[in-house]
């Protein structure tokens, strides 16, 4: 499908699916590849990110992976402040996400740093933000507005909504009713995350992926994370190390289904399996 979205300004493009690279300014994310710490290692992985072909930078500073320690909304920012001024600084073009749950982090990421992106695992629900109970699709329909949901429509951002819904039939209900509230509240470009690996079983995701064209009828570009998750190294009994070659297959697949971003660990990789999706296409 046809898609922009508009970052301060700048069009982006979606009809070329993007690739967006993870970067975890923290201690403790599951794939230790993803983790950097000290002002040169962000600034490398920054740089190889758009240096082998990622037109978008994720960067997180708080671990969402099972059992992760929970750290205060001052120390996620003090992680985020730190490591946004070094990718600004090293890389001006890329197109800076950023990946939080908490509506005034997005605000201080934004106002202070000019990220372009926010990305929230919450579904706009802090309960919900590592596919808790709350969220987990038998929960009573609400029709209150998630205060995430208004600080992104006042920054005026793309916002990526993910989804921990168990099938794609819960989701799509839930998904429409919060972008009409996004879109009620005046938010203009929204991506869908079907949100793999949150509040889903092993079973679930792949049936979630088989299924995930069905996504694609709410008019709205898809954003896929499944790099090195779970739902490869636990069903081919290995280790995130080791799951590249499932993560690339995923990623294939989920392009086939229309997914318009994939947010990877392996950027080079995906951006060849993007290339070459695209040669099939002009057959």
């Amino acid at each position: 499908m046809e898609y922009t979205i508009n970052v301060h300004g700048r069009l982006i493009d979606l009809s070329r699916p993007q690739v967006m690279g993870i970067l975890n300014v923290t201690p403790d994310s599951f794939y230790a590849g993803s983790r950097k710490q000290t002002e040169r290692e962000i600034a490398e992985r920054a740089e190889r990110i758009v240096a082998e072909g990622g037109t978008m930078i994720d960067v997180g500073a708080f671990s969402t992976r099972p059992g992760a320690p929970q750290v205060s909304e001052k120390e996620e920012m003090e992680r985020l402040r730190r490591g946004l001024a070094i990718v600004c600084r090293c890389c001006p073009d890329a197109v800076v996400s950023v990946d939080t749950f908490r509506p005034d982090v997005a605000r201080m990421a934004v106002e202070e740093y000019g990220a372009g992106i926010i990305n929230d695992v919450s579904e706009g629900d802090v309960r919900g933000a590592f596919g808790g109970p709350s969220c987990d699709g038998r929960a009573e329909e609400t029709e209150d507005v998630p205060e995430m949901f208004r600080m992104v429509a006042r920054l005026g951002v793309p916002y990526i909504l993910m989804s921990v819904r168990p099938t794609v039939g819960d989701m799509m209900k839930a998904f429409a009713r919060e972008v009409r509230q996004l879109r009620d509240l005046g938010a203009k470009d929204i991506i869908l995350d079907p949100g793999f690996g949150f509040g889903k079983t092993l079973e679930q995701n792949y049936e979630l992926l088989a299924g995930m064209d069905l996504l694609t009828e709410m008019g709205l570009p898809l954003l896929v994370g499944v790099s090195r998750k779970s739902m490869i190294f636990r069903l081919l009994g290995t280790t995130p190390d080791e799951s590249l070659n499932g993560t690339t297959v995923l990623n294939t697949m989920a392009l086939e289904r229309g997914a318009s971003i994939l947010r990877v660990h392996d950027v080079r990789e995906a951006v060849e399996a993007v290339k070459m999706f695209g040669m099939l296409k002009c057959k």
